[in-house]
């Protein structure tokens, strides 16, 4: 196959060429059409796989975190699923969304030449912020195997689901104003951004977060370096599974990974659900 371009071709021998050494190497298919890449890697992670990537130029049952669904334009966004097996304790994978936000920001980051914070954000703890609007979300499905006599439960896998809109010029009116893409926000460039460099510096930057999932700190360090949501961040959390929505200030991350807000009522939250927005 040619390389990207417009009309949404995809070369997966190159991305396969260029991650050599990590655990996605010589596992990445590229479809033109699917329903949703998540529903493919659980197919697999069903019927025994622990390894795999799926690259589609369309999604036409892509969904978000919650009830959110997403645009999927052909080619023009990046949206792909990674089927991994850390050998984590269920816990220490509760901070398995961060991670793989930090390692998408960096790869845009290092493809793009975005500086990290200051316009590729992360709204804790899955949404991608391109100077101030969003370019991409993560939706992360888990199973863990059954816990032992003694010793925690051990995670199964993960299916690690990313969405970036990369070379779309346009979005529909009710997304305008709230979403853009990496081209939109690189005016000026001349052309669409490849997507098999991008595809590849994020299963670098993932492969390398979850090698460091596995060691015995499960947060990741200087988090506020990453994201302007963690410290000091007027915020509002949306209700999600029987918790009210409210809002607060937010205040670091706890030991877990888990973030923590100040809430206006006087109370020290722990955010185990429900997204953040501003108030």
């Amino acid at each position: 196959m040619s390389a990207s371009d417009d009309n949404g071709s995809f070369d997966v021998a190159e991305v396969n060429s260029a991650i050599g050494g990590t655990e996605f190497a010589g596992c990445v298919l590229h479809l033109r059409s699917v329903a949703s890449t998540n529903d493919l890697a659980l197919e697999a992670a069903h019927a025994g796989a622990r390894h795999g990537v799926w690259i589609a130029d369309e999604q036409t049952a892509g969904r978000g975190r919650g009830a959110h669904s997403w645009h999927s334009a052909v080619g023009d966004g990046l949206y792909m699923t990674a089927l991994a097996s850390p050998a984590v304790p269920l816990q220490s994978a509760l901070s398995l969304s961060f991670r793989v936000a930090i390692a998408v920001q960096s790869a845009i980051a290092s493809v793009c030449g975005f500086r990290i914070r200051e316009e590729i954000d992360i709204r804790w703890p899955n949404d991608l912020l391109l100077n101030g609007r969003k370019c991409g979300g993560i939706l992360i499905e888990t199973s863990a195997g059954s816990a032992p006599a003694s010793g925690p439960a051990m995670l199964k896998y993960a299916v690690i689901g990313i969405g970036i809109n990369v070379n779309h010029t346009a979005f529909p009116a009710e997304l305008d104003g709230i979403a853009t893409s990496l081209r939109r926000e690189l005016a000026g460039s001349g052309g669409p951004v490849r997507r098999e460099a991008l595809a590849a510096a994020i299963l670098v930057a993932l492969d390398g977060e979850l090698r460091a999932l596995t060691q015995p700190a499960t947060a990741p360090k200087r988090a506020a370096e990453f994201s302007s949501w963690i410290n000091g961040k007027r915020v509002r959390v949306e209700a999600r599974d029987g918790v009210p929505s409210y809002t607060g200030t937010s205040a670091g991350l706890d030991s877990q990974g888990f973030l923590r807000v100040a809430g206006d009522d006087g109370e020290l939250h722990t955010v185990l659900s429900g997204g953040l927005r501003e108030p």
